[in-house]
C-alpha cells in the first residue's frame, strides 16, 4: 500500500497503538491487526447500511473502538472476583450490539470469551456475522432477534452500549443471566435517575468510571446484579 491511503492506514496504525498501550492491552498481539481490519469493515459497509452517524475513521477509532476496548481490562478483573478469571470458557451477551460495540472487540481482545451479540436489526446482525468469519473470530457470534426470544441463558455478563434504561436492558435481558452473573451496563455520565428507578430486586454494586484514550468525554460502566432473596 503506498500513497495517501497508506499514511492514513499508518496515522491510525499509531493511533489504535497508542491507545491499546493507555489501556494496558499492548500484550494482544494480534488485537492491532484485527482491530484495523474492523475499522476496514465498518467504513466499508457503513457507506451501504449507514451501521453508525460516525463517518470520520480517526472519529470511529475514538469513539467506537477505542472506547469499546475500554472496558476490557475492567471486565477481566470483575470476572476474576466472581471467581470466572481462569475458566476456560466464558460466555457473554451483547444487547442491541448494533455493528459489534462492544461484543466484537470483546471477542478479539479475549479469544476465551464465547461472545454473542444480539440485535433486532438484521443488516446489523449480518455486519457481525461478516466480522466474525473474516477476521477468523470462532468465539464470536451474531444472532438476529430481541433479546426476549432468546432461548438461551446462562450467560455470565449481558453486556450493553448506551441501549435503554437500566431498567429495561435488565428487565429484557434477565432470562438471559446465568444466576450468579453481572450486567455491565457502558454509559457517559452516570445516570443517577435510571440507577434510582431500578426495581428492588436489581441492585447496582460498582459504578466505575472509565478513561478512554482520545476521548473528552464522561464515561463509565454500571456493574449490577439480581438481588439476593431476603430470608423472613
Amino acid at each position: 500500500m503506498s500513497g495517501p491511503h497508506a499514511a492514513d492506514h499508518d496515522a491510525l496504525a499509531k493511533r489504535l497503538a497508542a491507545g491499546l498501550a493507555a489501556l494496558g492491552l499492548s500484550a494482544h498481539t494480534e488485537l492491532p491487526r484485527r482491530a484495523l481490519a474492523y475499522l476496514d469493515l465498518l467504513q466499508q459497509w457503513n457507506r451501504v447500511y449507514n451501521l453508525t452517524a460516525v463517518r470520520d475513521p480517526a472519529d470511529m477509532l475514538t469513539h467506537h473502538l477505542l472506547d469499546c476496548l475500554a472496558v476490557v481490562r475492567p471486565l477481566q478483573q470483575q470476572l476474576q472476583r466472581m471467581g470466572r478469571g481462569d475458566v476456560a470458557t466464558v460466555r457473554i451477551l451483547d444487547v442491541g450490539s448494533g455493528g459489534g460495540l462492544p461484543g466484537a472487540l470483546l471477542a478479539m481482545a479475549c479469544p476465551a470469551w464465547q461472545v454473542t451479540c444480539v440485535d433486532t436489526v438484521a443488516k446489523k446482525a449480518a455486519f457481525v456475522a461478516q466480522v466474525a468469519a473474516a477476521l477468523a473470530l470462532p468465539n464470536l457470534r451474531s444472532v438476529h432477534a430481541r433479546v426476549e426470544a432468546l432461548q438461551e441463558a446462562g450467560y455470565d455478563v449481558v453486556c450493553s452500549r448506551a441501549l435503554a434504561t437500566l431498567a429495561d436492558f435488565t428487565a429484557w435481558s434477565r432470562a438471559a443471566l446465568a444466576p450468579a452473573g453481572v450486567w455491565m451496563a457502558m454509559k457517559g455520565r452516570v445516570p443517577h435517575d435510571e440507577m434510582a428507578a431500578l426495581p428492588p430486586a436489581i441492585e447496582v454494586f460498582h459504578v466505575e468510571p472509565l478513561s478512554v484514550p482520545g476521548l473528552n468525554a464522561e464515561r463509565c460502566l454500571v456493574w449490577m446484579r439480581q438481588r439476593a432473596a431476603q430470608s423472613t
